[in-house]
């Protein structure tokens, strides 16, 4: 039997964390072949030198998306900042070439444009999820299912010390799909703050979608976690995820770029793909 094709993948942002994680997710999948990767800020080093890791192989970091095509990559795993996201977006779209990104901080707005860039009939797709783990995935569904049956809930999201945007998008979508379902099921709103008075202005975090709380720590040591914390009379349920090593969203990522080619337009998170 004739084996199946690998899909040729680049990544955007080679020398970071997480893109770093992506080069070796991809470079150690069978039906994945890793041809590009793309950092200005580590260009001409060793694709696994850019993560502090000894080069091995003959491919070295970009400097430019131009690499992207030269190498003939028919999707693209963006892990930047927003800046820099926005620009690959808009090169993938004018390309025809597929994009799984993971980079967050999206407005409205920014979800808008990406719409138009990648439409339902387009040639090509841009998955976009907050949260690549599976994990993450299922604790913002079970939080979901639990928000109609509570008068009340708060989230905590918890992330290292160099993440730039907050509250996380995790938290937000997970605050966006809690508030659809009370309003689908009629629940009504969530019940009052009763705070009247706050000593230290913010210290009941950030009001989000619905008025639910959103509360983000950034302490070095942790990666990405989150707590759902629901309340009614004389009972609570708290939902958490951890991811404790980047590892953990690479089942997700390498899911979203096998999956991407079959999905044109913008698809965002990767509920769809776990079919929940």
């Amino acid at each position: 039997m004739t084996p199946a094709p690998s899909v040729r993948v680049a990544v955007v942002g080679a020398g970071g964390r997480m893109g770093q994680a992506a080069c070796l997710a991809v470079d150690g999948a069978a039906d994945l072949q890793l041809v590009a990767a793309v950092d200005p800020a580590h260009a001409g080093e060793p694709v696994l030198a850019a993560g502090g890791r000894d080069g091995t192989g003959e491919l070295t970091v970009a400097a430019d998306l131009d690499a992207v095509a030269a190498a003939g990559a028919s999707v693209v795993i963006d892990f930047t900042v927003l800046a820099a996201a926005r620009q690959t977006v808009r090169w993938c779209a004018e390309h025809a070439v597929h994009v799984v990104v993971g980079t967050t901080g999206w407005t409205p707005a920014d979800l808008d444009e990406l719409a138009r860039l990648y439409p339902p009939d387009g040639p090509a797709g841009c998955l976009l999820a907050p949260n690549f783990a599976i994990g993450a995935v299922l604790m913002m569904r079970f939080a979901e299912l639990a928000a109609p049956w509570y008068d009340t809930a708060e989230i905590v999201e918890l992330h290292h010390d160099a993440k730039r945007d907050a509250p996380s998008g995790t938290s937000l979508r997970t605050a966006e799909r809690m508030a659809d379902a009370r309003t689908a099921a009629g629940a009504g709103e969530w019940g009052p703050d009763p705070t009247t008075t706050e000593t230290v202005p913010g210290a009941r975090g950030a009001t989000g979608p619905a008025g639910l709380h959103l509360h983000a720590v950034r302490l070095r040591g942790l990666v990405a976690h989150q707590e759902v914390l629901l309340g009614s009379a004389g009972e609570g349920l708290t939902i958490r995820h951890d991811s404790w090593d980047r590892a953990s969203f690479m089942p997700g990522v390498l899911l979203a770029v096998r999956s991407v080619a079959d999905r044109p337009g913008l698809t965002v998170g990767i509920d769809a793909l776990l079919g929940i």
